[in-house]
C-alpha cells in the first residue's frame, strides 16, 4: 500500500510539472500560431486561388505556379538572377565577414572590442527610413552627392552619375547597404561562441600539432562553436532573402528596369500593388521553399551530428 501511495503521489507530482511547463510554453505557442503558423497556412492556401482582395477568392489549382515559371519573364529573367546574385554576396559573404570581423574582435582587449562591436551592430537597428535618406544623401545624383563630389574632385568623373536610378549600377548599391546592415544577432552569437571558447581545447590542438592561428580556427574554434555558427547562418540566410526594403526605398518598386528586383519586391509589387494576392502568395511560398532549403544545408553543415 505504502508503495503503490509513493508511485500516485509521484505520477502526482510529475503532472503537476508538466502543467506548469505547459503553461510557462503556453505564449510560445499561441504566438507562433498566430504570427507564424496561421500566415504559412494562408499563404499556402491562397497560392492556389485567384485572389484581388475585393472578391472573394477562386480556385485555380496551381495556375499560379505554372504561370511563374513559364509566363513571368520579369521573375526568370531578372528576379530570381538578382536575388541568387545578392543572396549569394550578402548571405555567404556577410556571413563569412561576419566571421573574420568577430574574430579579429574576439583578439582585442574588452575596451576597443566593445567599442568596435556597437559600431559593427548598429547599421543592422537602423531603421528603413533612416537608412533611405542616409544612402540617398550619399548617391544623390548631382554634384550636391557626396559620392559624385569626391569622385569629381579626385578627377574620377567629370560630370555627376544619376546612381540610383542606373541599371548598372543600383544592384551594387543595394548590395554594398545589405553587406553594411548584415553585422546583426547573427555576428553577436558568433562574437559571443568566440569569446567563451575553452582554452584547454587549444592547448591539446597545440600538443596534436596544431602550429598557428588559422589551423587553430578551422580544427578547433569552428567545430567547437557550432550551435553558433548555425544560428548565424539561418539568421543570414532569412536575412538576405527577406531584404527588398533597401531597393524599394532608394528607388521605387518596381525598381529602375527591374535592376535590383529581389523576390521581396516581386510580391509586393504583385501584391499590394497589382492587389493579385493569389499570385504574391504563390510567389512567397516559392521563397519559404527557398529559405527552407538553405537553412537545411546550413542545418547539415553546422548542426550536430547523431550519435556524439
Amino acid at each position: 500500500m505504502r508503495q503503490h501511495h509513493f508511485k500516485r503521489g509521484g505520477v502526482a507530482r510529475k503532472s503537476q510539472f508538466n502543467k506548469a511547463g505547459y503553461g510557462f510554453s503556453a505564449p510560445y505557442y499561441i504566438l507562433f500560431a498566430v504570427f507564424i503558423l496561421a500566415p504559412v497556412v494562408m499563404a499556402v492556401a491562397l497560392s492556389f486561388t485567384n485572389f484581388n482582395t475585393i472578391q472573394a477568392p477562386k480556385l485555380v489549382g496551381f495556375l499560379n505556379y505554372i504561370n511563374l515559371i513559364t509566363s513571368d519573364d520579369v521573375f526568370m529573367q531578372y528576379v530570381l538572377p538578382n536575388t541568387v546574385k545578392y543572396a549569394l554576396i550578402v548571405g555567404v559573404g556577410g556571413y563569412v565577414l561576419s566571421f573574420l570581423l568577430a574574430w579579429a574582435l574576439a583578439n582585442m582587449t574588452k575596451v576597443p572590442r566593445t567599442i568596435f562591436a556597437l559600431i559593427l551592430y548598429s547599421p543592422s537597428m537602423t531603421t528603413g527610413v533612416a537608412m533611405a535618406v542616409l544612402w540617398k544623401i550619399m548617391f544623390t545624383g548631382d554634384q550636391t552627392g557626396y559620392l559624385n563630389s569626391w569622385l569629381m574632385d579626385l578627377g574620377i568623373i567629370n560630370e555627376p552619375i544619376i546612381w540610383l536610378t542606373n541599371a548598372n549600377y543600383l544592384l551594387p548599391i543595394v548590395i554594398i547597404i545589405g553587406l553594411w546592415s548584415s553585422m546583426g544577432v547573427g555576428f553577436l552569437s558568433i562574437l559571443a561562441g568566440l569569446l567563451n571558447q575553452d582554452e584547454s581545447l587549444y592547448e591539446a590542438a597545440a600538443i596534436d600539432g596544431v602550429k598557428n592561428r588559422f589551423q587553430e580556427m578551422i580544427y578547433v574554434t569552428i567545430p567547437s562553436m557550432k550551435p553558433q555558427m548555425l544560428f548565424a547562418a539561418v539568421m543570414q540566410i532569412v536575412g538576405a532573402f527577406q531584404n527588398g526594403q533597401i531597393a524599394s526605398l532608394l528607388a521605387g518598386n518596381p525598381t529602375p528596369g527591374y535592376s535590383a528586383q529581389l523576390i521581396v519586391n516581386h510580391i509586393e509589387d504583385y501584391g499590394f500593388i497589382r492587389y493579385e494576392m493569389g499570385y504574391a502568395a504563390a510567389v512567397s511560398v516559392v521563397l519559404l521553399l527557398i529559405v527552407q532549403i538553405f537553412s537545411k544545408i546550413s542545418q547539415k553543415l553546422f548542426g550536430e551530428r547523431e550519435g556524439r
